[in-house]
């Protein structure tokens, strides 16, 4: 039986503002490959067991729309968030999976995603081996959170560093404005739920012309409201604005949340993560009763992962390096691995890919080693700014149309493939 040729490819977890630039880099080299048919699955394996799927030829006709999709913020093809269950407690989802994958004639299929995504990967490429298919199933990195295992970092998380450095440098910009003759106090809080990556890129705000962050605390290390407390008395005593960066995640030492001490819902998603939110609004309330001042929440919230206005064009380049190096991978007969980046050098900064057996990067988690944090836990060390500044570096201008960026947005009435 000759090679099936046609490739599937989807998204899958929290989107970042250059996930459709891995998306490019899958389309583009399966075409220059030799693949007959690239599919896109809408909403991830969730969509596709609905049997929703595109042929991506409808969607990019040109240089010009895989430029624009390397531009496009957000999941273009849709992501989701669906935990397959263990083979031995359903094997009938998998063979309704497989069954399609054998109708499309799938010869590779293709995962962006973060950690929870790479567990579809393993189980698929597990059963696929336990009942003798041929398909080839290769992972993408991609995470904001930077959480990854066995990659040295993860498309996403750059742009995501680059916009929340930018923002804190506003932020403090925006705070010392308005302390003239009073104080106040602004929290921000950044994404992260186990690791402290994006909260310490706040420190990048701390520049020629910027003192940066007062205090950043991690959730790798447990959060002490009351050292907290009399920290921020003793800033208040040297200046008028106090900026603290704090991570969504962070955690008391009896594990509780500390956005659980405030109002907030109990959604839990698929793979039992809380939905994590209030933490600065919490801490804000808290000192404002406490100190007496003026406080202020931040949030950046969904901006951390879709402001491609502002992304790294290292970030982009590598996130299209790495769906690339995918396809090839499965061209190549690799299966049940996932794609990594590995740091050549860093003066200059250069990385290439390489590749990991995905069961051991599954379910794991990446954290921000201690020896990367100060004493006290309350910032970052120079080694930690010498790992993501190379991560930043570079424009990638938008495409502007009557002064607002154009995007590349999939037109579901073209070539849609239903049930």
């Amino acid at each position: 039986m000759g090679k099936k040729r046609n490739i599937i490819v989807g998204q899958s977890g929290g989107p970042t503002s250059v996930i459709n630039s891995s998306l490019a880099g899958v389309y583009k080299n399966a075409i220059e490959r030799g693949f007959n048919k690239v599919y896109g699955m809408l909403h991830g394996i969730q969509g596709l067991l609905d049997e929703q799927y595109i042929d991506l030829s409808t969607q990019i006709h040109s240089e010009i729309d895989i430029e624009l999709l390397k531009r496009t913020p957000s999941a273009f093809l849709g992501s989701c968030r669906y935990k397959l269950p263990e083979i031995h407690e359903d094997r009938d989802i998998y063979e309704k999976i497989f069954k399609i994958l054998n109708k499309l004639d799938i010869d590779a299929f293709i995962y962006i995603g973060g950690n929870d995504s790479m567990d579809t990967i393993k189980k698929l490429s597990d059963y696929a081996i336990l009942t003798g298919q041929t398909q080839k199933f290769l992972g993408v990195p991609k995470t904001i959170d930077n959480d990854l295992a066995l990659t040295d970092h993860t498309p996403g998380f750059g742009s995501a560093a680059k916009y929340i450095g930018a923002s804190t440098k506003e932020v403090i910009r925006d705070a010392e404005g308005l302390t003239y003759k009073k104080n106040m106090i602004t929290i921000m809080e950044i994404m992260g739920r186990n690791a402290g990556w994006l909260t310490g890129a706040t420190a990048l705000a701390k520049t020629e012309e910027c003192e940066g962050p007062d205090l950043i605390y991690l959730p790798e290390v447990p959060f002490d409201i009351d050292r907290f407390l009399v920290k921020v008395k003793e800033l208040l005593k040297k200046k008028s604005s106090i900026v603290i960066a704090v991570s969504e995640g962070i955690k008391l030492a009896d594990g509780r949340y500390v956005c659980e001490l405030g109002n907030v819902g109990d959604y839990v998603d698929a793979f039992g993560h809380k939905q994590l939110q209030g933490t600065a609004t919490y801490l804000a309330n808290f000192l404002a009763a406490e100190c007496g001042c003026k406080t202020r929440a931040v949030e950046l919230s969904t901006l951390q992962r879709s402001a491609s206005h502002m992304a790294s064009r290292v970030d982009i380049d590598e996130a299209f390096m790495v769906g690339g190096a995918a396809v090839k991978a499965a061209d190549e007969g690799d299966t049940g691995k996932m794609i990594v980046i590995d740091r050549v050098s860093d003066d200059p900064y250069m990385a290439a890919t390489g590749i990991y057996d995905v069961h051991r990067i599954a379910n794991e988690e990446k954290l921000v080693p201690r020896s990367w944090m100060n004493k006290d836990a309350t910032n970052v060390t120079k080694d930690f700014i010498d790992y993501i500044k190379p991560l930043i570096q570079g424009d990638y201008p938008p495409m502007m149309v009557n002064g607002l960026p154009r995007h590349l947005v999939l037109n579901k009435n073209a070539g849609k493939k239903r049930k």
